[in-house]
């Protein structure tokens, strides 16, 4: 292995770990921000209401990533009314379309695990905020949504990796990212063991770190079901003078 080619084009790679994390974390950002609301929607027993949201849900789970990205950056350029409306410099752009594909796929994602865990809310929380007199939006601000986000952390957890893996294919449209940078120094050297180990230590590395810090937080949000340290206490028997 020439580990000459890894350290003289260290930089491309930076570049694009720096876009990675960029396009990763604000396509996170983005789709738990729309996903919040349509999970609580999701939940209500309104048809009108739920099957919009669970076609979008469906679409977006049922179909490959690499297709949709495909439909969003080269499908919209087909129509002249997109060319012609003010959207076009914006879907022109293979960022914004890899960062609006992303954010709509996590969303989908996200949103049944958020349902899942808004619908394993216990009972007896919901019946407690209701005898305190909370209004449903009291109850959703601040028993049903913080409980429902502690249950889905480690469910979550696994999105936020599998975004990460997934934003490899934002490369196909040429944005530089990690495995863009790989494809790059690839194409220069011709070396793909090289180019490709270093792409795979770098997400690694993210995952680890991920990792690291999604364990944090469960421990800080999961403190209170921890048994709490108790000290053992011997208690000794009061001793019987026998007197024959």
């Amino acid at each position: 292995m020439d580990f000459s080619i890894i350290t003289g084009n260290i930089d491309v790679y930076l570049e694009g770990l720096k876009n990675t994390l960029i396009l990763v974390s604000l396509s996170l950002i983005a789709g738990l921000a729309m996903a919040i609301p349509l999970a609580v929607l999701r939940v209500i027993g309104n048809p009108f209401i739920q099957w919009p949201i669970r076609a979008f849900v469906y679409f977006f789970r049922g179909t490959p990533l690499l297709v949709q990205m495909f439909l969003v950056y080269y499908g919209f350029g087909q129509f002249d009314a997109m060319k012609d409306s003010f959207l076009w410099p914006l879907f022109k752009e293979a960022y914004f379309c890899a960062l609006l594909t992303f954010s709509l796929n996590t969303c989908a994602y996200t949103v049944e695990i958020l349902r899942g865990s808004i619908v394993a809310t216990p009972h007896g929380e919901v019946e407690a905020a209701t005898a305190a007199g909370m209004s449903r939006l009291l109850m959703l601000r601040r028993i049903i949504l913080p409980s429902a986000f502690r249950r889905a952390l480690p469910a979550y957890s696994n999105e936020i990796i599998f975004m990460l893996h997934g934003s490899a294919l934002a490369s196909v449209i040429t944005i530089v990212d990690i495995t863009g940078a790989a494809r790059i120094i690839n194409s220069r050297f011709y070396s793909p063991y090289e180019a490709f180990i270093t792409a795979a230590l770098f997400y690694m590395a993210i995952t680890f770190t991920i990792v690291f810090f999604i364990r944090l937080l469960e421990k800080k949000w999961h403190a209170h079901l921890q048994p709490a340290d108790q000290s053992v206490i011997t208690i000794e028997a009061p001793h019987e003078n026998i007197t024959g």
